[in-house]
């Protein structure tokens, strides 16, 4: 099992408890080393992401909760009259990519004996615990903003959480349920966490099975960007144990109204000096502050890879152009669709686009 440390003080995670941060330095904790995948180790008689459990890391005594995530389909399509796989990640179980995380959470927090949880989330993280939780009997409670849309709202209340709407904008939720945290609860958090990395990870192996070729390009929507950091973990597992060649030219995509990472990217320390936390039809990738960024940035550097930022009123006609290919998704995952009209001349082919909520979850939809 690699080793789990504060990224700051490199004090271990501990074996008992399950801290949302360093109880040292207040440090965010990761993995020490590399993901490994060994092709001998996949479980073919398993479904799902569980066929590569031999990745994940979690800790002994875990249970394996599950919903049946994982092997979403990988569809050609077009964009801009150039051939594009669509990884459809909406068709998750809760209807997001989050669920092969919080299959990982979950599963950790069997082992670890948790039996109540708190969380923050824009919806699609917070209906992924809330299933998953419900699947292991444990209860959770999930702070949101008082404008997420009604549907993720709803869904969540479906799958038995308790629900609290926190006023003003993304952050507030944050802040609220880390007090309760900070006084003794169990932060479940998909942005302080590393175990759902390896659960993203499973992307990128599966990919490799399913397409002729590895991908040239990967564009997907980036908030925290846990899903950038796992798809490029995954990828480089992968050119580790000699199945490719080559690593994907990483391509995360914010939207304009709230896009630290494609600031500092552009512009370096000083873009963050402008940078707010603005209203944006993408609400699941509104993030004012990147807890993995500094992460996230040595994954791009390290494969030239890039940031883009799409403008708001490029959204919605994304979104039909997506639902016009059968692609029913939700406001967040649209922003594809910019950074697709950005990058179709001069990016590594087969371009694949991570579609990674559904269109069920949002009123615009």
């Amino acid at each position: 099992m690699s080793k789990i440390v504060c990224t700051n003080c490199k004090n271990p995670y501990p074996d008992n408890g399950f801290p949302y941060r360093c109880q040292e330095c207040g440090g965010v904790f990761d993995y020490l080393s590399p993901l490994i995948f060994d092709v001998r180790s996949v479980e073919s008689n398993q479904s799902g992401l569980w066929r590569y459990a031999a990745t994940f890391n979690l800790s002994p005594g875990a249970q394996v909760v599950t919903l049946g995530e994982g092997n979403t389909p990988s569809v050609w399509g077009e964009a801009f009259g150039q051939s594009v796989i669509f990884k459809c990640e909406f068709l998750n179980p809760s209807g997001s990519f989050k669920d092969r995380g919080s299959a990982m959470i979950v599963s950790e927090l069997t082992a670890r004996g948790i039996q109540s949880v708190v969380e923050d989330s824009s919806g699609n993280a917070g209906s992924s615990l809330a299933a998953y939780c419900a699947r292991a009997g444990i209860n959770v409670r999930i702070y949101m903003p008082n404008s997420v849309s009604g549907p993720k709202r709803r869904q969540v209340e479906a799958y038995g959480a308790d629900v609290i709407q926190v006023n003003g904008a993304r952050s507030k939720s944050a802040d609220a349920v880390k007090e309760v945290a900070d006084k003794g609860g169990y932060y479940a958090s998909h942005a302080y966490l590393p175990f759902n990395i390896p659960g993203y990870a499973t992307i990128a192996y599966e990919l490799h099975e399913q397409l002729p070729v590895t991908p040239g390009t990967i564009v997907t929507p980036v908030g925290q960007g846990g899903l950038l950091l796992g798809l490029g973990r995954g990828f480089e597992a992968l050119l580790n144990a000699g199945k490719i060649s080559h690593m994907p030219r990483l391509v995360g995509v914010q939207a304009r109204a709230c896009a630290p990472l494609w600031s500092l990217y552009q512009y370096g320390p000083a873009g963050l000096g402008w940078v707010a936390e603005g209203e944006t039809l993408a609400e699941g990738i509104r993030v004012h502050q990147p807890l993995r960024g500094d992460a996230v940035f040595s994954m791009i550097n390290k494969y030239r890879g890039t940031m883009l930022a799409v403008d708001e009123e490029e959204i919605l006609p994304g979104l039909k152009q997506l639902s016009r290919r059968g692609f029913y998704v939700e406001p967040t995952s649209a922003v594809v669709w910019g950074a697709l009209a950005q990058i179709t001349d001069n990016t590594p082919e087969p371009v694949v686009v991570i579609l990674t909520g559904s269109g069920l979850k949002s009123d615009l939809a």
